[in-house]
């Protein structure tokens, strides 16, 4: 009986060891031997293995596509100054094709019929007129923008003649204050005049191949033709002369463009 009570005492503290140890065992993780007197705060996680760089991961570059072809229209400012200016008539024709990157052909044609009543004279002014030259559009457009930020250069040539109206007597007398007005009625045909002009403008794409813009123009005369016992005071083309040889212009234009042909520009890929 006594050695039986002992081998139970016995057994049930066994029992008791193996509860307690598998008790803890479940409440606490072991650290691998490995890791073991090192924190697991300090402990860092494996550097990742870099992944190799694919074609498909590179920017892909989108060609840009420029347009080639005639754009070709009229002059606003010339059709509507009729409206409001009975002694001036006029219509004028304007065109440019791109012959590269930077570069347009242009030319202007037209014709004029103006009336100008001056100080002591009063003539009519008709003829035509063309020129043609080129611009170079310094603006750079984005992905398959149009738009014209232009300086150029044009060569002009007009044929045209006058008319003398009416003209003034200047009275030298201080005794009488009205000075005689003599109608005329003479007329100076066959004149010519040639011109370097320099322009500067913009053309902005508003709708789909329909574009508006405006140019500024200054001219300077190399040949002007004058009658016997009159001047020139006013040439189709390049407007009134001003002391002399110099003159303005400005035109406002809507055209059309009638593409030709497409032309891919990729750009060159930074390093």
């Amino acid at each position: 009986m006594k050695h039986t009570l002992k081998s139970i005492i016995s057994i049930a503290f066994i029992f008791t060891i193996f509860l307690a140890q598998g008790q803890e065992t479940t409440s606490k993780k072991p650290i691998p031997p490995t890791n073991r007197g090192i924190l697991p705060k300090q402990i860092e996680a494996p550097a990742q293995k870099a992944r190799p760089i694919n074609k498909i991961d590179t920017l892909t570059i989108v060609p840009k596509t420029d347009r080639y072809g005639l754009r070709f229209g009229l002059d606003l400012f010339k059709l509507t100054r009729a409206l409001y200016d009975s002694d001036y008539k006029g219509i004028e024709l304007v065109a440019d094709y791109r012959y590269n990157k930077k570069y347009y052909i242009a030319a202007e044609i037209g014709t004029e019929n103006k009336t100008t009543d001056d100080t002591r004279l009063n003539f009519t002014t008709k003829g035509t007129y063309l020129k043609a030259g080129f611009d170079y559009n310094a603006y750079e457009n984005w992905l398959d923008m149009e738009n014209i930020i232009s300086i150029g250069l044009r060569y002009g040539l007009s044929s045209f003649n006058q008319e003398l109206n009416t003209y003034e007597i200047y009275n030298t007398s201080h005794y009488f204050n009205e000075n005689e007005t003599i109608s005329s009625g003479q007329k100076y045909g066959g004149l010519t005049a040639s011109w370097i002009e320099v322009v500067a403008g913009l053309k902005a794409k508003v709708f789909n191949n329909v574009f508006m813009g405006f140019s500024l123009r200054l001219n300077t005369l190399i040949t002007n033709k004058k009658p016997g016992n009159f001047d020139n005071l006013y040439i189709p083309g390049f407007n009134r002369t001003y002391n002399g040889n110099f003159g303005v212009g400005f035109n406002y234009t809507v055209t059309y463009l009638v593409p030709f042909y497409k032309k891919k520009v990729i750009p060159a890929k930074n390093k």
